[in-house]
């Protein structure tokens, strides 16, 4: 993203910024599943060893995450700790708003990015773009309004 293009305004978001969003969007998931489960399968559903109790709760703990992460990222470009934090997801080349089929990609590529070690989604520490494997193979960047009061790099000889 550079001055040609009208993107000169923006910054990626990097790995702590990032972090805390994700806390932001699990308190709220949380804050909207666990009364549900529990509704459900009462407080026992936590003793459970089982990866998925029953259908209520693959809808409840897989199916509406996604499709409400989905649609935020269609309808806002970001989750609500993305918006908390003034960031959005869109294109890496274009820097439009996510596809329909980017928005899926990008969702299943967390699997992904979390199955070794979560290195995947550590990458966005290390990474110039401050992409992770989910960004990367959905083709996204997660970008902001630059901090007010940055000082630009400059280097002069000396």
């Amino acid at each position: 993203m550079d001055d040609h293009n009208g993107f000169s305004d923006l910054e990626y978001v990097g790995f702590w910024a990032r972090v805390g969003a994700t806390l932001i969007d699990t308190v709220l998931l949380v804050a909207v599943t666990v009364p549900l489960l529990v509704w459900f399968y009462g407080w026992q559903y936590f003793e459970s060893e089982q990866l998925v109790l029953g259908p209520a709760d693959f809808v409840i703990s897989w199916v509406l995450p996604a499709i409400a992460v989905v649609l935020f990222w269609m309808g806002r470009q970001a989750t609500p700790g993305k918006m908390a934090i003034g960031a959005r997801v869109v294109d890496a080349v274009t820097g439009k708003p996510m596809t329909t089929g980017q928005s899926v990609g990008r969702y299943l590529a967390y699997f992904a990015a979390a199955i070794p070690l979560f290195l995947g989604l550590l990458w966005v520490a290390f990474d110039g773009r401050k992409q992770g494997w989910h960004d990367k193979l959905a083709g996204t960047v997660v970008v902001r309004p630059k901090r007010r009061g940055t000082q630009a790099v400059s280097f002069t000889e000396g």
